[in-house]
């Protein structure tokens, strides 16, 4: 095979997935959208140069990681990204060695794309001395649309999903980047604008682009990257006080004017129910083995306490939480009137949703007959060690 230089256009600022940082340093499986693409890259028959067309502000640091992935195994260039896609490829296109015969220009967004479609396309490019661009067929029915009416159907037949990377001999787009004066979505377009031909070849649904939030998602779930996740019940009783001015505490929250329950804490039926749950989750025992009776530091603590040190436990073992749901059972305090301020503040202790719900036992038992207040709460945890 040819001598052949990738470009790979890793400038993007990953705007859509809200991470934070350049897209291309987003990681999936432990590694970053660059690694994951040098990788497949690198096993190019007749591969001899990589130009990697970096963010703007962080060229070093995309060397850094370049080259402790790559090693010695192929020539390595750096260069800043332009104000475009475009911009970005002619900045790349000056460091490409004059020794390449094919150029193949490759977006790292679609970092999974196979070894086989860069061989293939660059094969085409030698064969046919067209540009190539690989393609996958439109499945979807596809329609014409104006504001909110139908125009029509389009004949998906003569439609296809462009992919990357695209393929050109190395003059062919030295000399179109020298004479583009307008802005393209695409290299193929700007050729093809010149009188270019462009061809294309079969593309691999591997090559999706990661765009957005779902897709990575998406992606974790194709490497089986899925962390193990697991689910707990916890209950929680207690009885009313008989001294009328004990406070009452549900949800970590004061009700006043309302009767407070008894216990070794502060009684909250809810807080105890949710940390079960969370404990049992993990494997870590329960409320009482944990901040039972013989532990004097606990005496008339408040539910929050034990959620936070409940954390602190799942923390340490590896999990974190992903939601609860817990239910309150009893005929007081009604708690539809407070219940948004009871999600509030279980939701921001956990650090996850937590969605609160009531019943009563319909008069049945010492819950109907108004004696106390019971709690049951379900609690789904993640794994941040290990994966399925």
């Amino acid at each position: 095979m040819s001598e052949i230089a990738v470009i790979l256009v890793a400038a993007g600022d990953g705007s859509r997935l809200q991470a934070g940082i350049p897209k291309a340093l987003v990681k999936i499986s432990e590694k970053t959208l660059l690694e994951h693409a040098l990788e497949n890259i690198l096993e190019i028959n007749g591969l001899i140069q990589v130009v990697v067309a970096s963010h703007e502000d962080r060229v070093e640091e995309f060397a850094t990681i370049a080259i402790a992935f790559a090693g010695e195994r192929v020539k390595l260039a750096f260069t800043p990204g332009g104000l475009s896609r475009q911009g970005s490829i002619a900045n790349a296109l000056k460091e490409v060695s004059s020794q390449a015969k094919v150029v193949l220009i490759h977006d790292a967004a679609r970092c999974f794309t196979p070894t086989s479609v860069f061989e293939r396309v660059a094969n085409a490019v030698i064969e046919t001395g067209s540009a190539v661009i690989p393609v996958l067929p439109v499945v979807d029915t596809i329609k014409s649309v104006n504001q909110d009416v139908v125009l029509g159907t389009v004949d998906r037949n003569e439609l296809r999903i462009a992919q990357t990377p695209q393929g050109f001999s190395r003059e062919q787009i030295v000399s179109g980047y020298e004479k583009a004066t307008d802005d393209y979505t695409d290299d193929a377009s700007l050729l093809q604008a010149q009188g270019v031909l462009v061809t294309s070849v079969i593309g691999d649904a591997m090559a999706f682009k990661i765009t957005v939030q779902a897709d990575l998602e998406y992606a974790e779930l194709l490497l089986g990257n899925k962390a193990e996740q697991r689910s707990g019940i916890g209950t929680d009783v207690h009885r009313f006080s008989d001294d009328a001015t004990k406070p009452l505490y549900l949800g970590t929250i004061l009700w006043p004017n309302e009767v407070g329950l008894e216990g070794h804490s502060d009684g909250d039926a809810l807080a105890h129910a949710v940390v079960d749950a969370l404990l049992a989750a993990a494997g870590l025992g329960d409320i009482g083995s944990n901040f039972g009776v013989d532990k004097p530091e606990y005496a008339g603590a408040n539910g929050s306490v034990f959620i936070t040190e409940t954390l602190r436990l799942l923390s340490a073992a590896g999990w974190k939480v992903v939601n609860v749901s817990v239910q309150l059972i009893g005929n007081k305090p009604k708690l539809s009137p407070r219940r948004e301020e009871v999600e509030v503040a279980l939701s921001s202790l956990v650090g996850a949703p937590v969605s609160v719900g009531a019943t009563t036992t319909d008069g049945l038992g010492f819950l109907g007959s108004s004696e106390g207040v019971g709690a049951v709460a379900t609690a789904l945890i993640e794994s941040t060690k290990g994966r399925l």
